[in-house]
């Protein structure tokens, strides 16, 4: 694969919606003083949720910040479910290894028109470039959210048929391999592969093959509102914003998550989820310091001798990021119920975590 288009660290990733995408023109970082410990960092930065900082199996931090609910003042419990927006991608990318581990798939190399001969371009495409951002498909989000607004009710197949009409109508956004560009269609097309192989929804596909063997019960498919008895309630700017219509991000982002269920997940990634193999294939390799690249499903960030593989996510009310960091034996997890639309709080953070804390 190549490796165009890495990202310095300190722009690391701009989020929008329940999505991550890739930005080059914001290098501000929030104002901070000298750096003394993760807890010091957090509030300094007015981190709002829920926080599991570990290194060398001791814990940095491992409590909330701020409330759960402003009205009801809960508090920021690891018990309690977030939103997690684009990290659900880790989970989609891991289905599709188990796939190839299954058998129903030979090789990420595979491409789409295996699968669907009358997709466009589906030649040119295979099933690595969708999980890295490869692929030069063009993202469906904002065309289904303006038919959502208008009263449309789409499903991820009407989806994937809007997918495919973009690209016959005016291509792809660049010839597959020649670059980077974040875009949501590729994993909505990587979970409709899922179900279409395994004969098993996707989400079912993944209780069965993650969640059930690592005991994450408390993670499972969002609903267009949360449950304000087990979530902790979204904001933006003070006011709740936590309803979204969770079909638009089918295998995108639609996952709901705990702080101790992403450990659990996190952990199992950093020890021993895949082999050395997968790993190779999985994680993006050999990354310059100071930039960021994409894998299959996981960034990778490299700050001179210290990688950090993690994903970003957010949607309305929350943002999320889960990581971990092999030279230290360290897991990151950040849930927050506070809206951040300019990615700014998650960068200053992961960019002072390895500044300080990591090298």
């Amino acid at each position: 694969m190549t490796t165009l288009n890495k990202l310095s660290v300190v722009f690391i990733l701009s989020i929008i919606g329940f999505f991550t995408s890739c930005s080059n023109e914001d290098e501000a970082s929030l104002p901070t003083n000298n750096y003394t410990n993760v807890e010091n960092l957090l509030n300094e930065v007015d981190f709002q949720g829920y926080a599991i900082v570990t290194k060398n199996g001791n814990d940095l931090v491992r409590h909330g910040f701020g409330l759960a609910n402003e009205s009801t003042e809960l508090p920021q419990d690891d018990n309690l479910a977030y939103r997690i927006g684009s990290v659900s991608k880790t989970l989609t990318a891991a289905a599709i290894v188990q796939l190839k581990r299954d058998g129903l798939i030979s090789s990420f190399n595979q491409t789409l028109n295996e699968f669907d001969t009358e997709f466009p371009n589906g030649s040119q495409i295979t099933i690595a470039q969708l999980l890295s951002h490869q692929s030069g498909i063009p993202d469906y989000q904002f065309v289904v959210e303006d038919a959502y607004e208008q009263g449309e009710t789409l499903d991820e197949i009407d989806i994937y048929e809007v997918i495919k009409e973009m690209i016959s109508e005016n291509g792809l956004n660049f010839i597959p391999d020649s670059n980077k560009q974040y875009s949501n269609s590729n994993f909505l097309i990587a979970a409709l592969l899922i179900q279409e192989l395994s004969q098993m929804s996707y989400h079912e596909y993944i209780q069965q093959n993650i969640f059930l063997l690592l005991g994450m019960a408390d993670t499972y498919k969002g609903n267009n509102s949360i449950d304000i008895n087990t979530h902790a309630q979204g904001y933006l700017n003070g006011t709740s914003n936590s309803t979204y219509p969770m079909a638009i991000p089918f295998g995108v982002g639609d996952f709901s998550s705990t702080p101790n269920d992403m450990e659990t997940w996190t952990n199992a990634v950093r020890i021993n989820w895949f082999t050395e193999a997968e790993k190779a294939e999985i994680f993006a390799q050999d990354v310059p310091s100071g930039f960021t690249d994409f894998g299959l499903g996981w960034f990778t960030t490299q700050e001179l001798n210290t990688t950090l593989y993690w994903h970003g996510g957010d949607i309305n009310g929350y943002w999320s990021m889960i990581g971990f960091i092999p030279e230290h034996n360290a897991t990151i997890i950040l849930l927050s119920n506070q809206q951040d639309d300019t990615g700014l709080q998650r960068n200053t953070i992961i960019q002072q975590l390895l500044t300080n804390e990591f090298n």
